[in-house]
């Protein structure tokens, strides 16, 4: 191969190289935005350990599982509607439940996982939501998307309250990520929604807060999946 050839790729290389450094994309993306959607939960476990309060760590037994009703609940009605929200969807929140995952790991929480398949959960509240979910999700397709919708207006209310219950900065960083990602989730089956001529109002959270929500831009962080420039 000609030497300026060699040069020329050499050249190409140190500027993509140098352009992924400026965006702050090297050693893995680790930045907030980036590939912070995959990587959240290990970015944020990497902060120092702070003392754990029963709140705070109830809470992260309880996101654990909560991040699993919503996977299994959109692996569930995508079988049944073989819609791609909700297998988009489903995956973000499997890097939910694991992010989760990796704080009980960090504080050596017992995992209430035992059995991580679908609609098995150790807590029975999330067990019968499962089901009632379901249920209500298989009378039609529109009606899917407002339990999608009504997942993530639950989810962000109890990060929201968890958030109130901890001044740990590490749990912080993994509830406002989770937060990030479940307002993602809600502006794409309110839209999906919508589309089809349905529309969704708020149960757990305010009309305030549900209209703030949709009026902003989607945002990077916790996780998230694309179709059509789309980002979930």
């Amino acid at each position: 191969m000609p030497r300026y050839v060699n040069t020329l790729i050499l050249v190409l290389i140190l500027i993509w190289t140098t352009t992924l450094l400026a965006q702050g994309r090297g050693h893995g993306w680790m930045r907030m935005g980036g590939r912070m959607g995959a990587n959240f939960g290990t970015v944020c476990a990497q902060m120092p350990a702070q003392k754990l309060s029963n709140a705070e760590k109830e809470a992260l037994i309880y996101m654990r599982e909560e991040e699993k009703l919503a996977r299994d609940v959109y692996l569930t009605l995508y079988e049944k509607w073989n819609f791609f929200v909700f297998n988009n969807i489903a995956r973000s929140e499997t890097r939910h439940t694991d992010a989760v995952k990796i704080f009980l790991q960090k504080y050596k929480i017992d995992d209430p996982v035992k059995n991580d398949s679908i609609g098995v959960f150790t807590n029975a509240k999330l067990a019968k939501l499962y089901q009632d979910l379901v249920a209500q999700g298989q009378k039609s397709l529109k009606d899917a998307l407002a339990v999608g919708a009504t997942i993530e207006d639950v989810d962000i209310y109890d990060l929201d309250e968890n958030l109130k219950k901890t001044d740990n900065n590490d749990i912080k960083c993994l509830f406002e990520n989770l937060r990030r990602g479940s307002e993602n989730h809600m502006r794409a089956f309110v839209g999906q929604l919508q589309a089809k001529g349905g529309d969704y109002k708020p149960q757990y959270i305010s009309q305030d807060e549900y209209d703030k929500i949709m009026s902003t831009a989607g945002q990077r962080g916790g996780g998230r999946g694309m179709r059509g420039g789309r980002r979930y």
